[in-house]
Parts: structure tokens; C-alpha cells; sequence
């Protein structure tokens, strides 16, 4: 009897190289056909369970227990021999490009901040949504909590923010379209699972909608987490493109541009915004397209063109890893190059230079709108990437101004970017630089602004000041 079913059932074959050795075939095997393993694979590094055959009586529950698709075959040794033998040819891989729809046009919207991202978002093909929620950017999550199952996409709420980062790895490795809305805490602790994504080259858009600090700090609006983004974004040689829109419009359009980037490049792309832009209710306006994303050819999709791609952040060789870290360089040397963004508004003729973002820049605006009026030359030059700096912007004006003033709600982080940008550029005597600061939460306010350009003493300044013209600081 046990010859006939030895007939009927083929025997199963050990490949060592695909056996981890978990031991799982040993429990269920009746016959103890299986032991464990005393050698060291020389590819693997593991040790494979080692096989005796003289009692198996072809049951089969050995196939049931090994969770490796390959480590145990039902084939004779004739067969066998010519599986493991055949060619590993895969296709050709074939990305599948984005398609652009026409969409018709719509009344504008009357939305906040995060919710307008979450709509640009929803426009450029993200349909995989991860996230913890946090004050004040829990909205935009919300948003997408309520709209994605309709649209035939995903949202999940993780255990935390380290879950979070991780999960967007799997669906970016996937070519998919993914994001997190996030604050200050949040996204300190999403910082390891950053330098793993941008180490593996995998796209994601990270909203920072920043708060208070530091420690859990208040609601308040800050922007004390630049530094995070433009210098700190995990261990190792890492960068991503920062992006700081000022209005909930500009929030709709910069998560468009935020997916293209982040695919075109193959890299995190972070979006800042200040609690105040995260609440605030603007009108926005709808494109006239939206995106239906393809696949790429990279991505690890599961399908057979994709079979063999490999989305890892391990390079356990130092010439290999040094080798990818001068890679990553060239593709940060092409973000600085080509994806500088920045307004200027009546700065060329200014004498003295307003730099804000977020928030605060639209305080700096009316600022200078108010000296020009006083007659005071003022302008401003509003980044909206903060990393890449726009320096070859700055770099136009610094020749032509006597004075460079900083306003942030921060102790002097956009300044710190501004002035090592400016040291890279080759700008060593760039003109005298100061500042308007608050932190907290609290904002510098137009009217400390003016007075603080007033005072700077320049020769517009004074001859309005000694005239009595313009409004009083």
C-alpha cells in the first residue's frame, strides 16, 4: 500500500537555497523525514532543513506547511532539476505613463488649507492615504477618510506615525500615489522611515502642517520645523525638495506639483505649512485636468514584468553604499539646478528685501505694500522651495539692495537656509542681514515689520521720517 501511494504522489524535493530552515515541515510530518539542518548554506547564509526520504509516504502535508513557494517541490529529481535550471527571463518592463483627463469647469471652492491639499491631492492620482491624527492637520486626513472608499482607493489610519512612514514605503514601492497629513511631533517621529524612503528611492508626499515647540508645545502656528525638513530628515546623506505654498489655492496646486516631483525624481517630496494655513478657509480654484497614474517601471507592482525589481535601502558593502550615496548627490545636485521656486513682489527695484514663507509672508507683503506707500523701497522675495533655496533668485537682487530682512515664526531657521545658500552661491559680503521674530505660536504682525524697516536707518527711511510722512510705527 505504501508503494502505491508513493506511485500516485510525488516525493518532495529539498532546495537548500530557497529553505530558511523555520522547521515548520519537521511538526508536520508523521514520518520524521525531516531534521534540522547542521550546515550553513555558502549563498544563503541560513541553515536548510535536511531531508530523508526512506520513510515519506507522499502525504503532502510537508507542501502545506512551508511557507516558501520554492524550498519544497512536488517533482521528480528529473523534473526538478530542469525547473531549477530554466532561464530566469522576465519581460521587458514596460512603465505605464500617467494619463491626463480633461475636466470641465467648476465654480471655485471655499475650503481650508489642509482640505485643499487633500483635493489636489485626490486631482494628481492619490488614492493611498496613511496617517495618525494630530492637530492641526487632522482635516485634511478626514477629508480623505471620507472620500477614498468612493473613489475606489485606501485609507488607513495607523497605530502611530512610525507605522504611518512605513506603510507609505510599501505602497510607494508599489509605484502607488501616496501621502500623510502630519504636525511637528508627528513628523519628528517619521524621520527614520524618511531617510529609508529616500535611501530605496521611493516617491511620498509628506504635509507638515507645523505647530508649536518643542516637546508637545501648543496649537499655534510656528515654523520651527524647517531645519527638519531641509537638513534633518533622518540619518545619512539625505535631502528632499521642501515646498512652503501661503494660500490654500497655492496648497491645491503644490500637491499636484508635490506627486510630479516625487515620481520624477524618485524621492520624498515635504510640504510645509503653518497651523494658520492648515485652518485657514480660502477660495480655491479648480485645474482644468487631473491625473490618472500608470505604472511605473521601477515599482515592485507584483505583477510578472516587475518580478524581479528590488526596493531596498541595504547596502552592506561600503563601495557599493558609497556608490549610491554619490547617485543620490547627482540627484540632489539636479534638484537644486532645475526645482528653485520663488515670488518676488516689487523687489526689482527694491532697496530693502523682505524674505518670508508660509504665513508670514503674506504679513510681509502688506508690510511692504504699506513702506511703499510711506515711500520706502521695500520688496519681497517669497521662497517656495525652501529646499532647494532660491538663491540664483536672491543671488539677481543682493547686488542692488542695502539691507536683507528675515521674517519668521521661528529663532532663525529660514534664515539659516537663506545664509547657506548664500555661502554656497560664492555671495560672501551679501548685504547686512536682520530679522522680525516671533515663536510660540505668535506670528510677526505687519505693524513690527514696518517699524522694524523704519528703523533700519536707510536713506528713505530717514528722509520719511524726517518729513513726517507715512503712517507712524
Amino acid at each position: 500500500m505504501a508503494t502505491a501511494r508513493v506511485a500516485q504522489r510525488p516525493l518532495p524535493l529539498l532546495s537548500p537555497e530557497f529553505c530558511k530552515g523555520c522547521g515548520r515541515c519537521i511538526d508536520s510530518c508523521i514520518k520524521g523525514c525531516f531534521a534540522l539542518g547542521t550546515q550553513i548554506h555558502p549563498v544563503t547564509g541560513l541553515v536548510p532543513v535536511s531531508l530523508d526520504l526512506a520513510a515519506c509516504n507522499g502525504c503532502d502535508l510537508c507542501f502545506d506547511a512551508c511557507p516558501e513557494p520554492y524550498a519544497l517541490l512536488p517533482l521528480s529529481e528529473k523534473e526538478a532539476a530542469a525547473f531549477l535550471s530554466r532561464p530566469n527571463e522576465h519581460p521587458p518592463h514596460e512603465a505605464a505613463p500617467d494619463r491626463i483627463v480633461p475636466l470641465p469647469e467648476r465654480e471655485p471652492l471655499l475650503v481650508k488649507g489642509t482640505n485643499a491639499f487633500a483635493t489636489g491631492a485626490l486631482l494628481a492620482g492619490c488614492r493611498h492615504v496613511f496617517g495618525y491624527p494630530i492637530t492641526p492637520s487632522t482635516e485634511g486626513a478626514e477629508l480623505m477618510a471620507k472620500v477614498l472608499p468612493e473613489l475606489g482607493g485606501i485609507f488607513i489610519q495607523a497605530v502611530s506615525e512610525v507605522a504611518t512612514v512605513n506603510m507609505m514605503y510599501g505602497a510607494g514601492g508599489a509605484g502607488k500615489r501616496c501621502m500623510t497629513f502630519t504636525s511637528s511631533p508627528g513628523f519628528s517621529l517619521m524621520l527614520e522611515g524618511i531617510s529609508y524612503m529616500i535611501g530605496a528611492e521611493v516617491p511620498g508626499v509628506f504635509v507638515d502642517i507645523m505647530r508649536g515647540g518643542p516637546g508637545l508645545g501648543n496649537l499655534g502656528p510656528e515654523q520651527a520645523d524647517i531645519k527638519l525638513a531641509c537638513r534633518g530628515l533622518g540619518h545619512g546623506n539625505t535631502h528632499a525638495i521642501v515646498l512652503a505654498p501661503a494660500t490654500p489655492q497655492e496648497m491645491l496646486d503644490i500637491a499636484m506639483l508635490a506627486f510630479e516631483l516625487a515620481f520624477r525624481y524618485r524621492n520624498p517630496v515635504v510640504v510645509v505649512g503653518d497651523a494658520y494655513l492648515g485652518q485657514i478657509t480660502g477660495k480655491v480654484v479648480l485645474p482644468g485636468h487631473m491625473v490618472q497614474p500608470g505604472v511605473p517601471e521601477w515599482a515592485v507592482y507584483g505583477d510578472h514584468s516587475h518580478r524581479d525589481n528590488l526596493i531596498s535601502s541595504i547596502n552592506l558593502s561600503e563601495e557599493e553604499l558609497e556608490r549610491t550615496n554619490l547617485r543620490l548627490e547627482q540627484k540632489y545636485a539636479t534638484m537644486h539646478d532645475h526645482e528653485q521656486r520663488a515670488e518676488l513682489y516689487r523687489g526689482e527695484d527694491a532697496e530693502i528685501l523682505l524674505v518670508a514663507c508660509n504665513t508670514p509672508s503674506q504679513l510681509a507683503k502688506g508690510a511692504v505694500s504699506e513702506l511703499r506707500h510711506a515711500g520706502i523701497p521695500a520688496g519681497l522675495l517669497r521662497p517656495i522651495s525652501l529646499w532647494p533655496f532660491p538663491v540664483d533668485a536672491l543671488e539677481r537682487l543682493v547686488g542692488d539692495i542695502s539691507s536683507l530682512v528675515v521674517v519668521e515664526a521661528s529663532s532663525g531657521q529660514l534664515e539659516d537656509e537663506m545664509r547657506l545658500a548664500l555661502s554656497h552661491a560664492g555671495v560672501d559680503r551679501p548685504p547686512p542681514i536682520s530679522h522680525v521674530r516671533r515663536m510660540g505660536g505668535m506670528l510677526p504682525s505687519q505693524a513690527e515689520i514696518v517699524d522694524h524697516v523704519r528703523k533700519l536707518g536707510g536713506t528713505q527711511a530717514v528722509a520719511v521720517a524726517e518729513h513726517g510722512s507715512g503712517p507712524e510705527p
